[in-house]
């Protein structure tokens, strides 16, 4: 079955940075897009970033310059590298992929949290 497993959320200072990860299983993680979400306390589900099978990104405004996404097909994994973080990206961050075969999958997400 399909299962997204992220990690390496934590606490940091503003301007700092994390580096997410998803790990991927249960179908054929080069072949599909992939997403970080993210979701504040009292806000709706925001789309972060997206990659294609392909390599293709694409940005939240908000976080343009500052993150990047990226994926290692070899090891089933996309990551999100986050600089520059602001108080306003604290979140629960979520991998997601999404395909007709499967549906909306996500993972459990990972909280971060950036406070002085």
């Amino acid at each position: 079955q399909v299962q997204l497993v992220e990690s390496g959320g934590g606490l940091v200072q503003p301007g700092g940075s994390l580096r997410l990860s998803c790990a991927a299983s249960g179908f054929t993680f080069s072949r599909y897009s992939m997403n970080w979400y993210r979701q504040a306390p009292g806000k709706e589900r925001e789309l972060v970033a997206g990659i294609t099978s392909g390599g293709s990104t694409n940005y939240a405004d908000s976080v343009k310059g500052r993150f990047t996404i990226s994926r290692d097909n070899a090891k089933n994994t996309v990551y999100l590298q986050m600089n520059s973080l602001k108080p306003e990206d604290t979140a629960v961050y979520y991998c997601n992929v999404r395909s007709v075969l499967y549906g909306d999958r996500w993972g459990q997400g990972t909280q971060v949290t950036v406070s002085s």
